[in-house]
Formats: C-alpha cells, structure tokens, sequence
C-alpha cells in the first residue's frame, strides 16, 4: 500500500514546536509540502525547524478570521491543501473542576476545541470541491476517559472525539476522511505546565512503562494521511502503550 505523500500539501496547525513539530517533520520526510502555522513563527528557519518549511503561516487558531486568512495565504502560496493536521492545543491549569478559573477554561475550549472546527470549516470546502483529503486531528486519552484536575482539557478533546465521528460520516462519500489520535503523555516542553506529581501519576498509568516520544506520534499521523489508510474514517488510533484498548 502506497505511503508516500510525494506532491502532496500539508498544514500542520502548532507545528513550531513540539508533538506539531515532530508531525511536520515527518510528513516532510515522507515528500509532502509542508505549511507551518503557529502562533508565533519567527525564528522557525531550516536550523530549528530540522527542514525548510514550504510556507511559514502565523495564525490564531482560536480565532475564525485568523484561520480563514491563514488558509487562503496558504492556497495561495502552495496551490492546493491535501492533508490538515490540527494540532495546535494548550493544557490549561492543573486543578480541581469547582476551582476551575472561568478564563482559562474558555481559552482551553477555543484552542483545543474551537481551532479544530475552525480549521476544518475552511479545509472540508476546498478539499471537497478538489475530490478529497485527508484530516487528522490530534486529541488525546484525556478525551477517552477524562483525567481529573484537567477537566476543560478532557472535555475539549472528548468534544474533538465528537466532533471528527460527525463529520467524517457527512464526509464518507467524499473522499475526505478524517481520524483522531488519541496520545498519552508525550515528553515536550509542555511537561513544564504540570506538576510532578501529575506526571508521575500519568506514567503510572501505562502499561509500557514509558512516555510516548514525539517521533511517534508523526509515524501514526503520516500513515493515517497517506492513501494507505483509504477505508477508515471517523475513528480515534490509539498511542497510549496499552492505556486504552478500545
């Protein structure tokens, strides 16, 4: 089955740094064009990056103006969008739900959740009316079980669970197909955010005894927007080293 994405265009949504980064990379690797989109993108040169960039795009993605400028800079600059990677996220506080700042938790759901519809109510059209594409969206087993003291995080990517299962049916016969991935706890600078007590308690709870690394989670991703998955959609891939099992 064929896995290469030679001459196709990618948008990977947070791809400056971290799991987005290490997406981008590997879908490069793997021949497609790649646009970076972050909030922030200067300094993203061939050096840092670990490859040149087709096209540098900043972007707020919790904003639908922002991303519906980004996307046609984007088509304008690589002609076409073939693959949508979204990304882009933040964790939010680490405390109990009744306690939750009411601030942080809107912010949370426009990042995590917001982004995604927004970024998907651009792409879908075009790559609709070009006869098809692939989405993946990157949730987490958060929104599988719901991890406490991060309530808005798990519901923001439950809600991202959701939301791929709607539109991938109302895209089954347009050869749009998109998939989540559901990770554990990937080691980035994000593990910054978390205290240790949370991240202990986070490793705990895998069976392989080890963080999933960002490397990884670009292997899924590329394989689930390349044609050799051609007959899957609205499903979630597990990455949690045995965590989940459905």
């Amino acid at each position: 089955m064929n896995h290469s994405l030679d001459g196709q265009v990618a948008i990977v949504t947070g791809a400056a740094r971290g799991i987005g980064l290490g997406i981008a990379r590997k879908l490069k690797a793997d021949g497609a064009r790649v646009a970076i989109w972050d909030l922030d993108v200067a300094g993203c040169d061939a050096q840092r990056l670990g490859f040149e960039a087709d096209h540098l795009q900043p972007v707020d993605v919790a904003s639908y103006e922002s991303v519906e400028r980004a996307f046609g800079a984007t088509v304008e600059a690589l002609g076409r969008v073939d693959i949508l990677v979204n990304n882009a996220g933040i964790n939010g506080p680490v405390v109990p739900s009744w306690e939750y700042p009411v601030d942080a938790w809107q912010r949370v759901l426009a990042v995590d959740l917001n982004s995604v519809f927004y970024c998907c109510r651009v792409a879908i059209p075009h790559m609709r009316a070009r006869g098809g594409g692939r989405i993946v969206n990157v949730a987490s087993i958060a929104g599988k079980e719901g991890v406490q003291y991060i309530s808005a995080y798990s519901a923001a990517k439950a809600g991202v669970i959701a939301f791929t299962k709607s539109a991938a049916k109302e895209l089954a016969r347009d050869n749009v197909l998109i998939n989540c991935v559901a990770p554990a706890m990937v080691e980035t600078e994000l593990f910054r955010e978390m205290s240790d007590q949370h991240i202990e308690a986070s490793k705990a709870k895998i069976p392989m005894g080890r963080f999933l690394q960002v490397d990884e989670v670009g292997s899924m991703v590329s394989w689930i927007a390349s044609p050799a998955c051609s007959f899957t959609t609205g499903f979630t891939f597990d990455l949690t080293g045995g965590r989940a099992t459905y």
